[in-house]
């Protein structure tokens, strides 16, 4: 009796269901988890590549500019007038070579019939031509007027890898009179020598190519450098990256080896980094998860079946009630809540971690639905948050048949502040100007950062009168620029900033579109007539109204 009663329970069942899901679920996972994990494992290790590559690029981009500030500051400050005196000239280049270290290895000037007028260590032997149709291609750019670098090449005598770099040398009027050239050593401690150094596991490394020079310009393994880059058409992710995409992926080599690879543009250069892995190296988990499962599938199957027999009789009626509140919870019949604890065992403690989990995860929808409406610099509404509020003033204002104004505010002089004290000072820049513009406007208001220097201000409820919804938006984009009329403080320097205002007029039969689109034209039209003023048009639009800024006092 005692047995049938065994044989016939559902936990014994569920139990014996347990163990044969775990012995098919071990067989499946070994022939099965290998191809999975070659997939998931392929996404991460490429995602990995593709981030070293972009890091790398990012390195040498930096690198490259520095070099490219130098040799343009030389040429800026070459002597015009000693391009006729090949002894002066060559002094003040002998002079300049010595106060630097990016061009080491030769600085020279060349005049637009390839010759050389002055050279230091031999640089013209690599960088001079006979004649103006002989002179290289990046010479000529250089001669248009246009920095230019050329195909990186070896030193005869100290086998150094160089690239060649031009800056135009203009005279008052704007023309090209000459061209400085000079050569840095790739392989130099401060360039791209690390990378002879930098592994990627045990076997890998680091590539950069010259895609149009089909050139590997710098490697880990020295033996690739300055060979011939595959064809295009050959690695479908080296022709994605010639043509500026950052990513990774796997690939097949010349050599038919598969490979983990990651890409990354150096925009300036032509350039693109590669950061690889061997595929046998990169996939060598999978062979170890192999032997896991196969070792460990008879254990976990005897461990389970011990645990289950004794722990699901004991848990299974609460952790049924938990589930039925769970499920309830998920259709939606029950409000999220936490789960009542009815002991503190394992069931409680799961029960507990559930609650945990809801709290977070109600926590990450409101955080997310904050997120996907909310700018992240600023913290004011968003042009997706912006369109969802207009939505309900155009509603309002069809039912009260009042009128409805847009204002696109425009900054001006914010770009000066991004160049000359960069692009963290331009976000404190726009830090203070939401706040200051969100003091000033009313609560059933919507201030929005639609994108860059651009703000867009929804006014509704202005009533039925076209004359005095107008005034109240004129009066509103008045205080506006008066709230930028003192200088904003960024870094301990004053920041002068106005604002270029478009105001669109509109009723409830007005459009989302239709008022954004006028009320961008106006702002426009406000830049063009001389910023730190306002443009005021119907969604039509008709113009009504210019007006500069008069700010008190």
């Amino acid at each position: 009796m005692g047995f049938r009663r065994i044989t016939s329970s559902i936990v014994t069942r569920l139990v014996l269901f347990g163990v044969a899901l775990a012995l098919i679920g071990s067989v499946v996972r070994y022939h099965r988890l290998p191809a999975f994990l070659r997939d998931d494992l392929g996404t991460v290790m490429a995602g990995q590549q593709a981030a070293l590559a972009g890091y790398v690029a990012r390195d040498i981009t930096a690198k490259l500019d520095e070099r490219e500030r130098t040799l343009h500051r030389l040429a800026t400050a070459a002597p015009l007038g000693d391009l006729a005196d090949p002894e002066a000239l060559q002094a003040w280049l002998a002079t300049q070579h010595r106060l630097q270290s990016a061009f080491v290895p030769g600085l020279a000037i060349l005049a637009p019939d390839g010759r050389a007028l002055a050279e230091v260590r031999t640089a013209s032997q690599m960088l001079a031509s006979s004649t103006a149709a002989a002179m290289p291609a990046w010479v000529r750019t250089a001669f248009n007027g246009t920095p230019a670098l050329g195909r990186p090449l070896r030193a005869p005598q100290t086998g150094e890898t160089l690239l060649p770099m031009a800056a135009p040398i203009v005279d008052p009027q704007g023309r090209v009179v000459a061209v400085l050239t000079g050569l840095t050593a790739l392989d130099a401690p401060g360039f791209l020598q690390p990378l002879a150094q930098a592994r990627v596991g045990s076997t890998g490394g680091l590539l950069v190519i010259s895609p149009r020079d089909r050139l590997i310009v710098a490697a880990t393994d020295p033996e690739q450098v300055l060979r011939d880059a595959p064809a295009m058409g050959q690695i479908p992710l080296f022709d994605a990256a010639a043509i500026g995409h950052q990513g990774g992926g796997l690939i097949t080599e010349a050599s038919g080896a598969e490979a983990v690879a990651g890409v990354a543009p150096v925009p300036g250069a032509g350039w693109f980094v590669v950061a690889r892995m061997p595929a046998d190296e990169a996939f060598v988990t999978i062979a170890r998860t192999r032997h896991f499962v196969r070792v460990h599938a008879v254990a976990t199957v005897v461990v389970f079946l011990l645990l289950a027999s004794v722990g699901l009789h004991l848990v299974f009626r609460p952790l049924l009630r938990a589930a039925d509140h769970a499920d309830r919870m998920s259709r939606g019949d029950m409000p999220l809540a936490p789960l009542p604890v009815v002991r503190d065992d394992e069931v409680g403690h799961l029960t507990k971690a559930f609650n945990r989990l809801l709290a977070r995860l109600i926590d990450s929808q409101n955080e997310l639905a904050r997120m996907a409406h909310h700018d992240a610099l600023t913290g004011l509404p968003n042009r997706l948050l912006l369109a969802d509020r207009m939505g309900q003033a155009l509603a309002r204002a069809r039912r009260t048949r009042t009128r409805l104004a847009v204002l696109f505010m425009d900054l001006d002089g914010f770009k000066p502040i991004n160049d000359s004290l960069g692009h963290e000072a331009g976000d404190l820049a726009l830090v203070e100007v939401g706040r200051r513009l969100a003091a000033i406007v009313r609560e059933s208001d919507t201030l929005s950062r639609v994108g860059g220097d651009e703000f867009a201000l929804v006014l509704s409820d202005l009533g039925p009168d076209s004359e005095d919804a107008s005034a109240s938006a004129r009066a509103v984009a008045t205080k506006c620029m008066q709230a930028l009329a003192e200088p904003v403080q960024i870094a301990g320097q004053p920041c002068a900033l106005g604002l270029s205002i478009g105001i669109a007029l509109g009723d409830g039969d007005s459009s989302f579109d239709a008022l954004m689109s006028t009320a961008d034209s106006a702002m426009y039209q406000a830049k063009q007539t001389g910023r730190g003023r306002y443009v005021l048009h119907l969604a039509e639009p008709e113009v009504l109204d210019t007006h500069p800024a008069r700010l008190a006092g």
